[in-house]
Formats: structure tokens, sequence, C-alpha cells
């Protein structure tokens, strides 16, 4: 392939480096990445790779963009809101480089379609934030031979590896060889996350990418980048092919996708969903509030950051996090709501109190922002 001269302009900061040149540059340029998610990590992954000159980037997301993502997936401005992730991403980044083709895959990523996706890429990079996806991701990289360039990110901290073990490499099974129990490890959406947190962790595995793609430097191939943001500190953590890996090692008992969602706990949803029985509605837990008579107590089990940006007048504050030390504060005999952002911690906290003893504990489902959709608008969603 030739470079046009508006392509020697453009990436003439990359054509001075003698480690890229021109021949480097017409690497990136044949380079294929495919991106699963268009959101935090997704974001200055996609921006990155475009403007140095990747020649075809495929997106994988289904999802659209909400007032939450704004904060730190830069792909999406305002004006998107509400639109599919997928387009709002093909829209900046052809904006920043016509020459790169995008390829939309607007479709979650199953055990159906991930290999015929990945297969027509060169590099898979992970930005996703489920465990079911990761699992898939990596299972299909390590079956097709692609090199899964994986990042993480929560709260302050992240991380970062390359997984190959066709490089020689461990996957992430090496790493993590079974999944959290469901509900173990909060998402973003729960635990929040540092805006700038992606665009570090993210920038880190565009770089990877390239190098990959110019066969350069020394990859994260067997090394875990482990990062803090609070503490501005980097730590790296040697990784090892494990030989009793189900899906790498050297006797395994993995060859072919399974069910990920079934593999990380996770229970398939009914084609008609019936009401859980440890569940109520905000419905049940608005006329709990107004009609004293019923003797229903409502307690709220987030963290006193959240109860200041949304509350449910009269409800009375539980953390989650307290609620071994301050249990004995309620009546054991009486019928207790508990409500949380959107039911997650509700059902933990739910487990706990049967576990001392309450039989009357019900999980109020959607928890704030449900009431917020469907009693009272003017409680804020976050």
């Amino acid at each position: 392939m030739q470079l046009s001269n508006d392509e020697i302009r453009r990436y003439s900061r990359h054509l001075i480096l003698p480690e890229v040149g021109m021949a480097g540059q017409k690497k990136i340029c044949s380079t294929s990445v495919l991106c699963i998610g268009a959101g935090g990590l997704g974001s200055p992954i996609a921006m990155y790779l475009a403007a140095a000159g990747i020649g075809k980037l495929g997106i994988v997301d289904f999802d659209t963009v909400d007032f939450s993502n704004l904060q730190r997936q830069l792909l999406h401005g305002t004006s998107d809101v509400g639109r599919p992730k997928a387009e709002s991403a093909r829209e900046t980044i052809q904006d920043l480089n016509p020459n790169v083709e995008v390829v939309l895959h607007q479709t979650r990523l199953s055990s159906e379609n991930a290999l015929e996706i990945i297969a027509q890429y060169d590099i898979v990079v992970d930005g996703t934030d489920n465990f079911p996806t990761r699992y898939l991701t990596n299972d299909a990289c390590v079956l097709l031979k692609k090199p899964n360039v994986y990042g993480s990110i929560f709260r302050f901290d992240g991380q970062a590896s390359v997984f190959a073990p066709h490089l020689g490499g461990p996957c992430y099974r090496c790493l993590y060889p079974e999944p959290p129990p469901p509900g173990m490890v909060p998402s973003c959406a729960e635990g929040g996350v540092l805006g700038v947190l992606p665009g570090i962790i993210g920038c880190i595995q565009a770089t990877e990418i390239l190098k990959l793609a110019l066969g350069k430097g020394s990859s994260l191939t067997g090394r875990l980048l482990l990062f803090n943001a609070l503490d501005m500190k980097f730590k790296e953590l040697k990784l090892r092919r494990d030989p009793q890996c189900p899906l790498c090692g050297e006797k395994p008992s993995i060859h072919g996708l399974i069910d990920y969602e079934q593999f990380c706990g996770i229970p398939t949803e009914p084609a008609v969903p019936d009401q859980n029985p440890d569940e109520v509605t905000v419905e049940d837990m608005k006329r709990a509030l107004q009609d004293k008579a019923l003797g229903i107590r409502v307690i709220d089990v987030r963290e006193p950051d959240e109860h200041q940006i949304a509350r449910v007048e009269g409800v009375p504050l539980v953390p989650l996090s307290l609620l071994p030390q301050r249990f004995t504060e309620l009546d054991p005999n009486q019928q207790i709501y508990i409500h949380c952002k959107s039911g997650v911690r509700s059902m933990k906290a739910l487990r706990f109190l049967r576990e001392q003893g309450f039989k009357y504990v019900k999980s109020v489902k959607g928890g704030i922002l449900a009431w917020s959709d469907l009693i009272d608008p003017s409680v804020p969603r976050y």
C-alpha cells in the first residue's frame, strides 16, 4: 500500500520516528482491530487508534448513550444521549480520521456470533464491563489465536495486560480461573469510577495494540500492570501460563465456546418475567410509607454519599456496609422493605438478614431508580 500526501501529513510525527517510519505506518494502516465496547475504555482506545491510522476498526456495542456516560465516555456528546453508542462512535471516529474503515456490530457478543465476528480482525481489545463477556472474549481469542488486549477499571483502580497463549503468554483464565460469585464485585454503576481512569487504562491498551501492529517494544504479554489513581502508582505482576488451564494448558478440556452466563452463575431470565417472591415493587413501597397501619418498615441500604445525592423522604439509612453492626436496631418480627439504588445490594441485605433470623424481609425491585421513574421524578437519577 502507498500513503497519500494527505496521509503523510497526517501521520508525519509517526513517520519521523525511526521505530515507526513509513514501513511501520503502513503496518498500522493495514491492521484491523475489534473493540468490544464503546464506553469508558472503548472511547480512548477507538479515538487514539483512529488518530494513529489503524486500517479497520470494528465496534461491538448494542447500548445507547446515557447522561451518566458523559463523565468518561468521550466518544459521545450531550447531543448523542439516547442514540446507539456504536453509531455515535462511528461519527466521532470518522470525523477524527475519515481514512479509517469503521465496521459496526450492533449486537451483544455471544457464543453464537463471537467466533465469526472476531475471526475478521487481527487484534481484539477488551473494553467490556462484565465477566461473562470477558470470559467469552478470552476463550474466542485463544481458540482463534488472536491477541486479547485486556483492561479493567473500578473506582480509582485499573489493570491491563495482553493475553496471547499463541505468543507464549497466559490467557485470562490463567489469571482468573473462576469468576467471582454474582454480585460480589460491584459494577461501576454501583461503585463509581473516576472519570479519567478509563482514559489512562484505555490509552495503555491502545499503546499495546500499536506495539503489536508494529512488532516493536516489550508487550504486556506475561505481565499484569496495576494502576492506582489516588496514589498515582503503577505496579507490575508477573503472569505465567497455567499448565492446568482448561483452555490453554497442557491438556485443555475446553474446545469450544460455552454458556458464559451460566458459567458466571447468572440466572437465565424467563421469557415472561415473574415476580420474585423476595421482591416488592416501588408501588408496594409507596403504600407502606403512606399507610402506617400496615406496620411495614422501609430502610435504605445505600451509602451516605449516595443518600446525599437522592433520597426518599421518611426512609432511614442503614448502609449495607454497616448492616452487620446495626441489624440489632431492626425488629426480626416486623415486615421490612429494603431498597438500594437498583435492587442488587438490597438483595444482599435481604440474604444477610434472613441468615440472622429475619423472616419478613423484602427487596424493592429497581430501587431508587425505579422510584424516580415510576413514583417521583423529582428524585435525581445517578
